[in-house]
């Protein structure tokens, strides 16, 4: 499985982008802004292609075992091998302010050009996106997500 986050819009605080599976429109995202020197919980993750696996330890999966019971969480969406990060993570949130270097999603977004960025109705994007990628996983594929910058637009044909 292939997933793209095209980043589309960056100020001194946010990024927004778009998620893709395998070309289609899945939902929003936002992250840290771009910075050239890593800040620690206010920097992006570099653009690049990492594997996506589960995480099965940590606050976060056992605040989300909780929450969503052990039938639908199987692990958190661990990002892997990010250069200079530990443990980037796509999970729920609104705003830079719920991230530390994570992808969160949501169904609706804001213009972070006039203001600060937000995504909206996080947790109904993070199910329909957790469930997807969560199967893939436990079938046994290799799931991918690819971060482009603000320019790196990759057009298929």
């Amino acid at each position: 499985m292939e997933i793209t986050v095209q980043r589309f819009s960056s100020n001194n605080e946010s990024t927004l982008g778009v998620l893709f599976i395998d070309c289609d429109f899945q939902c929003y995202t936002i992250e840290d802004e771009f910075r050239s020197k890593k800040a620690r919980g206010e920097t992006r993750i570099p653009a690049g292609r990492y594997r996506i696996t589960l995480r099965n330890e940590g606050g976060f999966h056992s605040r989300y075992l909780q929450k969503f019971g052990a039938d639908f969480h199987k692990g958190m969406l661990w990002i892997r091998d990010v250069p200079d990060f530990e443990y980037i993570l796509i999970h729920i949130g609104n705003d830079d302010d719920d991230t530390a270097g994570c992808l969160l999603v949501g169904n609706t977004a804001n213009n972070n050009r006039s203001g600060a960025g937000f995504v909206g109705d996080s947790t109904g994007a993070y199910k329909e996106l957790y469930q997807i990628i969560r199967d893939a996983i436990l079938d046994g594929d290799d799931v991918w997500i690819n971060y482009l910058d603000e320019g790196q637009m990759r057009m298929e044909i």
